[in-house]
């Protein structure tokens, strides 16, 4: 059975000026609905947003397993063109493994992507949670031992506001990865973010576009070292906030309203932008 499809499109009303669109990309082994307070916000704020959902997905362990980062990456390919379809002007975005997705795409379609954003974006787990063994699955991948590892989730899960990390738990718990995602993570898919990540790093000085960086100061998954990396290292005009309350997922963490509203700022210059009148050519 295939994993139901947790994708969703919510449309902006239009208004005076180029219609600004955001694609917004999920982390490795989560669900579009980590997405969902952010897409709200920026719906309510004048852009029209589309969750994707990427590949292998909101279902199993196995499910998951059967994908390759390019088969995500398609999933991305394929928003961009349905948001295309709604939008003069499209911006991507992601959380975690998401952002580095949404940097890949930026860097293959540079004339159709006007703006990154990239949060909590993970080229490495450095976190205070990960554990310090964790370096001994690149030395082990290969082996039997290390093909039937699996990353599994620890406390505090990514959230720092005890509320909400309950919710999720309970969730995930509840085998319900459409909602809270995967328990655990197989070391295969971990494999294939690393590939991911690789390349990645190696085209970061061609990607142009304008970018924000948002990574909480106590991210327990990845730490602020992955966006200082990416500060030093992309192409193009880059703005960072640093989160003094949050943990990994700050799309649903305690300052996911100043997320919001930062991202929201972002887009708005880059329609203020667009809206200009470009000087016209001497001939």
């Amino acid at each position: 059975m295939m994993p139901v499809d947790r994708s969703f499109l919510l449309r902006a009303d239009e208004g005076a000026g180029p219609r600004v669109g955001m694609l917004l990309v999920h982390g490795l082994g989560g669900t579009p609905v980590e997405m969902k307070s952010l897409a709200r916000s920026l719906r309510d704020a004048g852009t029209t947003v589309l969750a994707c959902q990427l590949a292998g997905h909101c279902g199993t362990a196995d499910d998951l397993r059967a994908t390759r980062w390019e088969d995500w990456h398609a999933s991305v390919e394929d928003g961009l063109a349905r948001l295309e379809a709604e939008c003069d002007i499209v911006v991507v975005g992601g959380l975690s493994m998401g952002g580095l997705l949404a940097a890949r795409l930026a860097w293959a379609h540079p004339a159709r992507v006007a703006g990154l954003v990239m949060l909590a974006p993970t080229l490495w787990y450095d976190g205070w949670s990960i554990p310090w063994y964790s370096f001994l699955l690149k030395l082990l991948i290969d082996t039997p031992v290390g093909q039937r590892f699996e990353f599994a989730e620890r406390p505090p899960y990514g959230v720092k506001d005890e509320r909400i990390r309950r919710l999720v738990l309970a969730a995930m718990q509840r085998g319900d990865s459409g909602n809270a995602g995967l328990l655990a993570t197989p070391s295969q898919v971990i494999r294939q973010m690393w590939s991911l990540a690789a390349l990645v790093k190696r085209i970061l000085p061609a990607i142009r576009q304008p970018a924000l960086l948002v990574h909480a100061r106590q991210d327990d998954i990845a730490g602020l070292s992955n966006t200082l990396h990416l500060q030093r290292h992309l192409g193009g005009r880059v703005d960072v906030l640093v989160l003094e309350d949050s943990y990994h997922l700050v799309t649903v963490d305690r300052q996911r309203g100043l997320v919001s509203r930062r991202v929201a700022g972002f887009l708005e210059g880059l329609r203020d932008e667009a809206a200009r009148p470009q000087p016209a050519l001497v001939a």
